[in-house]
């Protein structure tokens, strides 16, 4: 005799109505529901985790994966791993650092979406935060306009362009300047919410110094480290440009575990090194007589800074140590990572990753390590990648020599 579900289904209710039977066949009951129609393993795919769904671009931001970088981790010996913010919605970390920015201002009244006239979002930014903004503008019911220097490599230029953000080219300028790309952000979100002809207002997000940066990777970023590796980690390190990241994850890490040493990966020509190792915003590059706006011709975007900014200074207590990056050693690594892990990483991931690997050289076998691949390699082709192509066969020896 067989019995199909629905037979069962009315059995199942009757023995249920039974208190006592009821108590003992419940399980039985409830785990042939759960797992349906008995069927060879072979015909079904169990699913343990699915994504849920979001509403919007802004719904994919954060919760990114978390990878052990094979590689590295067979050469030290230690346990190298990478939180992967490259796979965030506008393919970097600043993601975050963007929506937080935009939130705030929607909370405290400077910012209504969709509006017949829409309110515009202005940055002074060369890097991916505006490609960030742009795109959550879109998502989010406003324009962007983003002042950048007229030096600027052309696919980012492609890309804001390409996600509908005003694009404004400014020469080059001392931050000194009130023509200087930030300033000039700042200058037109002001024009525009002081200009009494339309309804339509304007924010200056302002990365280095709003410190809804440093609270996204406090409230996020560093939680998802923690509960990632469930708390069970030795070293965290990751480059600085506004300061915000480390700044974040730095301090939610230390809150769980005081004992989790933090570090800055620092590019040649910047200051951080210095402040952290030294306690003075100095590199040796910045002698009398020698400023410009590139201190040195470094071919790394994205971290590394002559100044204080608030998101830095909010962590700075908790950073521990620093270590410096030559460009050579992230070019070696980028190509590196291509050839062994498949891995197309931008310049500031490639020096996350060297220093990941000296420290793991300096504190020996067996330790966990944390780093973050900020972006990918397809922001970087005409600078880094270009440079990075040169080194065709990285062995084993010269990321050991690093």
């Amino acid at each position: 005799m067989t019995i199909d579900r629905r037979d069962f289904a009315q059995i199942a209710q009757i023995v249920l109505a039974s208190a006592a039977l009821g108590a003992t066949l419940a399980p039985y009951v409830a785990k042939f529901f759960k797992s349906g129609p008995h069927v060879s393993s072979k015909e079904t795919t169990t699913l343990e985790f699915v994504p849920p769904i979001t509403v919007g671009a802004e719904g994919l931001i954060g919760h990114t994966p978390m990878i052990k970088i094979k590689s590295l981790s067979k050469l030290t010996g230690c346990e190298i791993y990478a939180k992967m913010e490259m796979l965030n919605p506008g393919g970097s970390a600043k993601d975050r650092v963007a929506l937080a920015i935009i939130q705030q201002a929607e909370a405290e009244g400077f910012l209504t979406p969709h509006k017949p006239e829409k309110d515009v979002i202005f940055e002074g930014t060369s890097g991916s935060t505006g490609i960030s903004i742009a795109m959550l503008a879109r998502a989010m019911g406003y324009d962007a306009h983003i002042c950048l220097p007229d030096d600027t490599s052309l696919e980012k230029i492609t890309m804001l362009e390409s996600l509908g953000a005003i694009v404004e080219k400014v020469r080059p300028a001392s931050i000194v300047d009130k023509n200087q790309y930030v300033n000039r952000a700042r200058y037109q979100a002001e024009r525009l919410t002081n200009d009494e002809s339309t309804t339509r207002r304007g924010i200056f997000a302002d990365q280095f110094e709003n410190e809804a940066n440093w609270n996204a990777h406090f409230k996020h970023t560093g939680p998802e480290i923690y509960a990632q590796t469930k708390g069970d980690m030795d070293i965290f390190v990751t480059g600085a440009g506004t300061g915000g990241t480390i700044s974040g994850v730095s301090q939610y890490l230390k809150s769980q575990n005081p004992h989790i040493h933090t570090v800055l990966a620092d590019p040649p020509g910047s200051g951080f090194y210095n402040k952290v190792k030294h306690g003075v915003m100095f590199d040796s590059v910045e002698r009398e007589g020698t400023r410009r706006r590139h201190q040195v011709d470094t071919i790394i975007e994205g971290i590394g800074l002559n100044r204080i900014t608030k998101n830095f200074k909010s962590g700075e207590l908790y950073i521990d140590d620093a270590i410096r990056v030559e460009d050579n050693e992230s070019l070696k690594m980028a190509r590196w990572l291509v050839e062994n892990d498949g891995l197309f990483i931008g310049s500031s991931s490639a020096v996350n990753c060297v220093a990941a690997i000296k420290l793991a050289k300096q504190n020996g076998p067996g330790i966990k390590i944390v780093t973050i691949l900020c972006d990918s390699g397809v922001r970087h082709l005409s600078k880094f990648w270009k440079e990075a192509e040169s080194f065709n066969q990285v062995t084993a020896e010269d990321i050991m020599n690093i």
